[in-house]
C-alpha cells in the first residue's frame, strides 16, 4: 500500500472529507496483549487469562480497548504523511468508542478519514476519524477522533 502524501498546510485543509487510507491487517496475539498489560499495569483477566475468558460470551481473551487505540499511530504512519511542515504533534482525542470486542487471534485494520482541519497560530489542527475494523466483524471495534497539529516549515 502506497502512503498518501499531503504537501503542506493548504493541501491538508483542502482534503477535508477525504479518506486518507486503509491500513494492512494486523494480527492480535496473546503475547502482544500480555506485553500491553505489562506496560500499562492493566492485567484484567478478560485480557490475560485465556482459560477464565473462555467461559465468557467472547469465548476467549479480548484486546484492551486502549491496545486497539494505541495501534493508531503505527497505522497512520503507514497510511499518510504531511510533507512541507516543520513538525507535527499529537494533540489528543475527542470521542473514543469501543463498539465491539476485539478477540485475541483476530485481525484488525484502520480506516482513516480527514474529518476536519483549521488554522491555529503557526499551523493547522486536524482531526482524523480512525475506524478500526475486525476482519469478518459486522461493526467497528474502535472509532476515535484523533487530533494532531502540524506547524509550518
Amino acid at each position: 500500500m502506497a502512503a498518501t502524501v499531503i504537501n503542506g498546510l493548504e493541501e491538508l485543509k483542502s482534503r477535508v472529507g477525504q479518506e486518507l487510507g486503509v491500513s494492512d491487517w494486523h494480527e492480535v496475539t496473546q503475547e502482544a496483549i500480555d506485553a500491553f498489560a505489562d506496560a500499562t499495569g492493566d492485567h484484567q483477566w478478560i485480557h490475560v487469562d485465556p482459560e477464565r475468558a473462555s467461559a465468557t460470551p467472547f469465548g476467549g481473551t479480548i484486546a484492551h480497548g486502549l491496545y486497539t487505540l494505541s495501534l493508531g499511530p503505527q497505522f497512520s504512519y503507514a497510511m499518510f504523511t504531511v510533507d512541507g511542515v516543520a513538525f507535527g504533534l499529537n494533540y489528543g482525542y475527542e470521542k473514543v468508542r469501543f463498539p465491539a470486542p476485539l478477540p485475541v487471534g483476530s485481525k484488525v485494520r484502520m480506516r482513516a478519514t480527514l474529518s476536519e482541519a483549521h488554522d491555529v497560530p503557526g499551523g493547522v489542527q486536524f482531526t482524523v476519524t480512525q475506524t478500526f475494523e475486525r476482519e469478518g466483524g459486522d461493526k467497528p471495534v474502535c472509532v476515535a477522533e484523533s487530533l494532531a497539529r502540524v506547524y509550518g516549515g
